[in-house]
């Protein structure tokens, strides 16, 4: 019988540009070997939890070594049998997902068929993207609109942006009109027929998020994200969606089926944005997708971490009806990110094609993986989170 040989945990990171670039500065990806040889790759998140989710990952290891690769709902029920607070700990499901997701590239590989031929069979052979990542920098509307410019010339048909300077819990009227003109002046540079969506990362106590998303409904952004901090604050969530009749888009940050069943059934979300390097991996997202099916509501999953997340997600997509559309920070990360797949994607129309060769589909560059594996804790700022695009925590107004 195949067993599971070993588990192998990569932080890697090119630490030069870790210091230009901290929101794409590490990637922690997990390579799972079988007793006959076969390989299959996994992604954790990593956001100033890099140690923590390495001895994460070590502890499912010590579960799943010599386990029968194929029973995957197997593996997970024995580790939700043992872990006795994977439904509070973010550790403990991220390290799951890693190792959710390299089974599947496993079977995949076995069989001859791309992921998306195990989760439903394929739907979308190319998902449209949006662009995130791109706005360095940027601080006046005018850095915006410039650099919003060069996107669209890339090819991409929608983007995604924070305007909100360092402004969290509230926001001043002279934080709202700066956050106001740089969205106008996004919208005026790239016209009518380009999406554009707000990035709040949870900022914003609840009557600054309904002021906000009053404030943004002029320039009819295809959803806005995160509006409230994202504490499951339900009656808080439900004002602000009863204050706007766009669409508002959260999600990233659950770790089980169970908490997506809490905002969908309440009918706080328009869009649901779960993420498969945390939402336990392609079984907990194909669960999370049947509930979005049955209740209606749109699918964007979280993609910001890394080359394998990019992979299996866009696999993920490949078998889902209900994609709205995809985050992805491909065309922004160092090339270091992009290597470790070969660069495997490239944008087409503003969309990304889904591979259909067996597993994730990407050949993994092993070399680059021992180069860049580093150990220690990824970089740090005092004053700008490490969830803020690089050099966006500023004002530009008086």
């Amino acid at each position: 019988m195949v067993t599971i040989k070993d588990v192998e945990v990569y932080p890697v990171s090119d630490l030069a540009t870790a210091k230009a670039s901290p929101w794409a500065s590490v990637s922690i990806i997990v390579k799972v070997t079988t007793s006959d040889g076969q390989v299959g790759y996994g992604e954790a998140v990593p956001t100033l939890r890099v140690n923590q989710v390495v001895k994460a990952i070590e502890e499912v290891r010590r579960l799943v070594i010599g386990k029968d690769p194929f029973r995957i709902s197997y593996i997970y029920r024995e580790w939700y049998k043992h872990d006795f607070y994977i439904s509070r700990s973010f550790e403990s499901a991220t390290a799951y997902s890693s190792v959710d997701i390299a089974l599947h590239d496993i079977l995949g590989k076995y069989y001859g068929a791309p992921v998306y031929q195990l989760i439903g069979g394929l739907i979308n052979d190319r998902v449209k993207v949006y662009a995130n990542g791109w706005y360095s920098d940027c601080v006046t509307p005018d850095d915006f609109a410039k650099r919003a410019k060069e996107v669209v010339s890339m090819g991409f048909k929608a983007m995604k942006f924070d305007p909100f300077g360092p402004y969290f819990d509230s926001m001043d009227k002279v934080g709202l009109e700066e956050a106001v003109e740089r969205v106008r002046a996004v919208r005026e540079a790239v016209g009518k027929y380009v999406d554009i969506l707000i990035e709040v990362h949870g900022r914003f106590n609840v009557n600054t998020a309904v002021q906000m998303v009053k404030a943004m409904e002029p320039f009819e952004p295809l959803f806005i994200e995160e509006p409230v901090h994202p504490d499951l604050n339900m009656e808080g969530l439900g004002k602000v969606k009863n204050a706007t009749g766009v669409r508002i888009a959260t999600g990233e940050r659950i770790i089980s089926v169970e908490e997506a069943l809490q905002l969908i059934e309440r009918g706080l979300v328009d869009v649901l944005q779960p993420d498969i390097t945390n939402a336990l991996g392609f079984t907990g997202m194909s669960r999370i997708r049947a509930l979005t099916e049955a209740y209606g509501i749109e699918l964007a999953p979280h993609n910001a971490f890394g080359p394998i997340q990019h992979a299996a997600t866009l696999q993920f997509d490949a078998s889902a009806f209900n994609i709205l559309i995809q985050e992805s920070f491909y065309e922004f990360w160092p090339q270091w990110k992009r290597g470790i797949i070969n660069d495997a994607f490239k944008l087409n129309e503003g969309y990304h094609t889904v591979p259909s060769k067996p597993g994730l589909g990407v050949t993994v560059n092993e070399r680059l993986l021992e180069e860049l594996k580093f150990t220690g804790m990824e970089p740090f700022h005092e004053e700008e989170p490490v969830w803020v695009i690089k050099g966006t925590w500023r004002r530009y107004g008086s």
